[in-house]
């Protein structure tokens, strides 16, 4: 009845299983860890690249990316990644996953 206040998001929430298995079965994907650096130093998925999502510097780097690539995005929570994926697809990414249930969710 009021579709129009649907917005069609423009992402993916994986499972933590689904997530780690197009990163291991897709070649063109970037994983990005959008937590702070201290939070990454404490414990990150291994070949995750850090972007600070509240970092100054967050949209620049994100500008410069390949928006022709895979990005699988986490956080602690997966709150901040699908704030990051969002932002991306809006910037014209078609690619974009966000691990659900943050980091602790990523079978280790």
């Amino acid at each position: 009845m009021f579709d129009f206040f649907k917005t069609k998001k423009q992402y993916q929430d994986l499972s933590g299983q689904a997530f780690k298995q197009l990163l291991t079965e897709n070649t063109n994907t970037v994983l990005l860890d959008v937590r702070t650096a201290g939070e990454y130093h404490q414990g990150a998925i291994k070949g995750a690249l850090n972007v600070d999502i509240m970092g100054a510097d967050f949209q620049k780097k994100v500008a410069g990316f390949d928006p022709l690539k895979t990005y699988l995005i986490y956080c602690r929570s997966g709150n901040r990644s699908a704030q990051a994926c969002n932002y991306m697809a809006g910037l014209g990414f078609r690619n974009v996953y966000n691990l659900s249930g943050g980091i602790g969710s990523f079978p280790r």
